[in-house]
């Protein structure tokens, strides 16, 4: 590359050579995510994974794309972006495991007014994180420097993974029942959805995003936003050696009312009590500051619950003490009942 460069390109806004520095900071960082399999040259035309499919009698490939949307808005105010790649890769890998596959590598796509290196070196570092906790491997990416159609302080970020599964292990929501018991994995705040509801709410672009507040327990506005979706792979991935899971709902935008029901089979539906539902403090102050009906709530945020399981009573306490095992402060929220409803809330 010591060749390449381009003063007319450059008179235009793109500076090819700050891609280069940003490749060469971003190295350390994908090499952290490296598994088995992964080809570690970054910088070629494709990123290339060696499948190893021991144990594995009919692969099925899995794939989940998704971004960050408009809580990045959240990153340029408060000059952070070390973080949002993590909800990048959540959005995708949390995705996936729903399906019951693992996943095994992750790509990212990165659009923005001005490249500037060491900017971009820090929203890999998030990607890098969020797959080094996923388990996937970082094995390529894009970054497309777009003057005159991104403020040059701005970027979008957007991504997308894959997975694999055997096909006797898809997770089949026929075997789910009336009775079944739901159990919720809690959520680590607002993950990446509803955020344009979230700005109007606290005017964001006007508001102290750094200023302790009580409700919070003592953390910023813009601290308690911007923390990063929980990815839930490792956990759910002990899970589904342990016990027989019937059905796993990933709570994103639409929150319970749209999300949960898109794992139940016709017939069933899910019935949650309201007082069951660890509700976060962020959520609440929402709600508060929005003078958002509850229903709104439950039909747009994740309001604690970041998935939800369904398994057989009989397999409940163990589902619980392997999830409790692998750092997941789970517990029973609801139970499937016979239903077209999808879901009530009582």
């Amino acid at each position: 590359m010591k060749n390449s460069r381009s003063e007319s390109y450059a008179a235009a806004g793109v500076d090819i050579t700050a891609g280069y520095k940003a490749v060469e900071l971003m190295k350390a960082h994908i090499a952290r995510t490296v598994t088995a399999g992964a080809d570690t040259d970054i910088g070629g035309f494709g990123g290339l994974f060696e499948l190893d499919l021991t144990g594995i009698e009919r692969p099925v490939l899995v794939s989940g794309t998704d971004g960050v949307g408009t809580k990045l808005k959240l990153a340029f105010l408060m000059d952070k972006h070390d973080t949002v790649g993590i909800d990048c890769v959540a959005m995708c890998v949390n995705d996936i495991i729903c399906v019951g596959a693992k996943p095994l590598f992750f790509l990212d796509y990165i659009a923005c007014g001005k490249n500037v290196p060491e900017k971009i070196a820090e929203i890999v570092a998030g990607v890098a994180e969020g797959c080094v906790q996923s388990g996937a491997a970082l094995i390529g990416g894009e970054t497309a420097e777009m003057p005159g159609f991104y403020p040059i302080d701005e970027y979008d970020l957007a991504g997308f993974s894959v997975g694999v599964v055997d096909k006797s292990k898809v997770l089949d929501k026929n075997s789910m029942k009336a009775g079944d018991v739901i159990i919720a994995l809690p959520s680590s705040g607002v993950h990446s959805n509803g955020f344009s509801l979230v700005r109007k709410v606290f005017d964001i672009e006007n508001a102290d995003l750094k200023a302790p507040r009580a409700e919070l327990g003592g953390k910023s506005l813009g601290e308690a936003l911007l923390t990063p979706t929980k990815i839930y792979v490792k956990p759910m991935l002990a899970l589904f050696e342990a016990v027989k899971v019937k059905g796993v709902s990933h709570i994103t935008g639409g929150g319970f009312y749209e999300n949960i029901p898109r794992s139940f089979p016709k017939g069933l539906g899910a019935k949650i009590k309201k007082s069951d539902v660890k509700v976060l403090p962020i959520f609440e102050l929402i709600a508060k500051e929005g003078n958002i009906p509850e229903r709104d709530m439950y039909n747009t945020y994740n309001m604690g619950v970041g998935m939800s399981v369904v398994v057989s009573r009989e397999d409940a306490e163990r589902a619980l003490e392997v999830l409790r095992a692998n750092g997941e402060d789970a517990y029973i929220v609801g139970e499937v009942i016979e239903s077209d409803e999808g879901v009530v809330l009582c």
